[in-house]
């Protein structure tokens, strides 16, 4: 199988908006498609999955809803709305739902924000620059050797621990790195975005992914890890060498990059002198390696989530700040400038937030899910466990959320594989390999636009060089979910 990235396609070749418009417009899109979707909805129950509290579906209790439609209903939300009825969404509710996208992204929002504010504090240390000025000497010559490691590292990351956002800001890092090795940012940015995503979807002991999908499957916790981990070792050496590939070719040829005459972002105009790496850097950087692996056990073992997280990478711009010498002043200045380079970033995930709010005010995303689990109903396990990878893959599109889409579809996969002749470890395989590899492509994956837009990577491009990529792991995927259905994964 040839791992080099296609060089274009009539499709790819469509321009793309910025992605605020492309996200709005999907709004658009979906408010519309909510006066034609019929309205249902599941009961839900409230279960402890974890350190976690997730409200599940209840199988069995879909009941369709009547549908208001009215003229008021166009302009305004209509009044008066009794139990059992649901409306489609109004002007209003359209105009609403980014700004109500944002509300209920907040979490994320200000996480962003505290990583980009610690950032710059590392930044202004030096400690950053003189550690990539020492890897670009160490591996000048041995570029796939740095690759293959930190993609692994990544990788593994986010296969164990189910990290993800944790990476955002680390994208200047590694556009930093990709120039100074003489390559494009599309290169950079592919290992930090393609790496942990693929150990997100390929997970082995993903505590947002698998184990809240084994829970609500009464799985053992980390059962049949062995095929797993094949699994994830198959899509790290297909991913790493579609990298090298698409790197040994720009640098051969840098009018091969799929970003060749887009300007880059301004601040990637100049990354200064590079300064020697001293004593005082690896303190800080010594430092920023023991507080991330704190913060990464207390995820795991003490339920933290983002606000405990950014409390976390605050203390390490703080110590980073005292170690370096910084005074107040020059500290507090690089903060601030570190959250100012993230608000685009930021404000997507709220943009992209408003697709899912559309789709709970009109109460069509259980529609979307019961529809999808009547077809697959009486179909034969291989065509079924395949309609269950790309009921996933496309449930991605509008639930683009591991521990979401795992608490609205699992609870109706698990006995519906039972009753398909599927075991419930399969379906659990088929989630989250939906579930995952598309967040690398979708636009409503907030994570993946904040990266794209702190790159300055035109989605279409992205496209370009990533969507034949997922289209061969997809097919990989297929391929572990029908030999696991002849093997009786367990």
């Amino acid at each position: 199988m040839s791992t080099e990235p296609a060089a274009s396609s009539p499709v790819l070749k469509l321009k793309v908006p910025h992605v605020m418009a492309l996200l709005t417009i999907v709004v658009g899109v979906m408010s519309v498609l909510s006066w034609l979707i019929p309205s249902g909805s599941y009961s839900r129950e409230k279960v402890k999955v974890g350190v976690l509290t997730k409200e599940l579906v209840v199988p069995g209790s879909y009941q369709t809803l009547e549908k208001v439609r009215s003229l008021e209903g166009l302009l305004l939300p209509p009044g008066g709305m009794e139990d059992g009825q649901a409306a489609p969404v109004s002007l209003l509710g359209f105009l609403s739902a980014i700004p109500r996208g944002l509300e209920q992204s907040a979490d994320i929002i200000f996480f962003i924000f505290m990583m980009g504010g610690v950032f710059g504090i590392l930044q202004a240390t030096g400690a950053i620059t003189a550690a990539l000025g020492k890897l670009t000497e160490i591996f000048a010559e041995r570029v796939s050797v740095l690759v293959i490691l930190l993609g692994l590292l990544m990788g593994a990351g986010g296969s164990t621990l189910g990290m993800g956002e944790e990476f955002i800001p680390l994208v200047p890092l590694f556009l930093m790195l990709s120039k100074r090795l003489g390559y494009d940012r599309v290169f950079g940015l592919s290992i930090v975005v393609l790496a942990p995503g693929i150990g997100f979807a390929a997970a082995t002991t993903n505590p947002f992914t698998v184990n809240i999908a084994q829970k609500i499957a009464e799985l053992p916790l980390n059962s049949g890890w062995q095929l797993r981990v094949v699994f994830f070792s198959v899509c790290m050496v297909i991913t790493l060498a579609w990298i090298l590939r698409y790197g040994a070719r720009i640098k051969a040829d840098p009018t091969c990059s799929v970003v060749h005459g887009v300007p880059a972002p301004d601040e990637m105009a100049d990354f200064g002198e590079v300064p020697a790496l001293t004593g005082r850097h690896v303190g800080i950087l010594a430092m920023c390696g023991l507080v991330f692996t704190g913060i990464m056990v207390a995820v795991q073992t003490e339920g933290w989530w983002l606000a405990e997280m950014g409390g976390g990478f605050f203390f390490m711009g703080i110590l980073a700040a005292v170690i370096a010498g910084m005074t107040l002043e020059k500290s507090t200045a690089a903060f601030t400038h570190g959250m100012k380079d993230m608000v685009v970033a930021a404000l997507v995930v709220g943009f992209a937030r408003g697709i899912v709010v559309v789709m709970n005010d009109a109460q069509i995303l259980d529609t979307i899910v019961h529809g999808a689990a009547s077809v697959l109903d009486g179909a034969s396990p291989h065509i079924a466990v395949q309609g269950m990878l790309v009921f996933q893959s496309v449930l991605n599109v509008f639930v683009p959320s591991g521990s979401g889409q795992a608490a609205v579809t699992m609870p109706l996969m698990a006995p519906l594989a039972d009753l398909l002749g599927i075991t419930r470890q399969t379906a659990v395989l088929a989630y989250q390999c939906g579930d995952g590899f598309s967040n690398m492509v979708i636009p409503t994956s907030g994570t993946l636009m904040a990266m794209l837009l702190m790159a300055g990577v035109p989605y279409d491009r992205w496209l370009r060089f990533a969507l034949p990529l997922v289209g061969m792991l997809l097919v990989v995927s297929a391929c572990f979910l029908a030999g696991a259905v002849m093997l009786g994964y367990q």
